[in-house]
């Protein structure tokens, strides 16, 4: 069985067929999905999502994008949504710099508010990191999430900060990015992270895998992350998939 431990069924891309592509998982050997949230506008439809799938969880957090106009309530929302028996992350959280459509001073205030949420929840984070990987990490450790675990999100750090994560305990996801040609770097980290702290994502509707790659994304592709995994680490997809789907379900607390 797979788990994609980061997807977006409340996106827009999905309107004409969420229902049917969501109905056709089981059959296709996707057993639990995590519908990653980016804005508290998001939470009413990733909560049917949720209700009318059971094998469909969520996180809630605001997303850097979406940070520009966040307050302390909303903070209280996000504590009311977590009460949700679906939620099991705060996320998708952090930094974004490379489009930067939030000041970086707002980013840094409100993705260490949601940290300290997480931890006042006992809840694991979902981590956005783009072009942001020194605030990212100081922000963690003057965090201490070493306290509430997690993941980073569509990895796309080096080895050597890799290292820190694990050893505070979180999990390294990879998605698509990790099937294409130019991969360098997320192949060295897909060598290195210990087989137990690797979980797969498809991040849909983006970043879709090779073979599909420009097409919408979806959790039926994530077996293709499965099998270049496998292949990076020499191992068959099979366990590949039943590695990951294991530590997914530690890192959200769903065992």
């Amino acid at each position: 069985m797979l788990f994609d431990s980061h997807a977006h069924y409340n996106d827009e891309k999905f309107d004409d067929d969420r229902d049917a592509l969501l109905a056709s998982m089981p059959e296709n050997n996707v057993g639990l999905i995590m519908n990653s949230c980016s804005s508290l506008d998001e939470v009413p439809l990733i909560f049917g999502i949720c209700e009318k799938y059971p094998f469909v969880y969520a996180s809630v957090g605001v997303h850097p994008h979406e940070v520009g106009s966040m307050t302390e309530g909303d903070i209280t929302t996000l504590r009311e949504y977590a009460k949700n028996p679906k939620v099991r992350a705060i996320g998708e959280i952090g930094l974004d710099y490379y489009y930067d459509f939030s000041p970086r001073d707002i980013q840094k205030k409100w993705f260490a508010r949601q940290v300290e949420l997480a931890k006042e929840l006992n809840m694991p984070v979902i981590i956005h990191d783009r072009d942001a990987h020194k605030d990212c990490m100081d922000i963690l450790r003057a965090c201490s999430v070493r306290e509430t675990g997690g993941v980073f999100h569509c990895y796309a750090g080096s080895v050597e900060m890799a290292r820190e994560i694990l050893d505070w305990g979180m999990y390294i996801a990879f998605g698509g990015s990790l099937t294409f040609k130019n991969s360098v770097r997320p192949v060295e980290v897909a060598k290195y992270v210990p087989l137990d702290r690797i979980v797969i994502e498809t991040d849909c509707p983006y970043l879709t895998p090779v073979p599909h790659r420009g097409k919408r994304n979806s959790s039926l592709y994530i077996h293709y992350v499965a099998e270049k995994l496998a292949e990076i680490r020499g191992m068959s997809a099979e366990e590949i998939e039943n590695i990951t789907y294991e530590n997914a379900k530690r890192c959200f607390k769903m065992e």
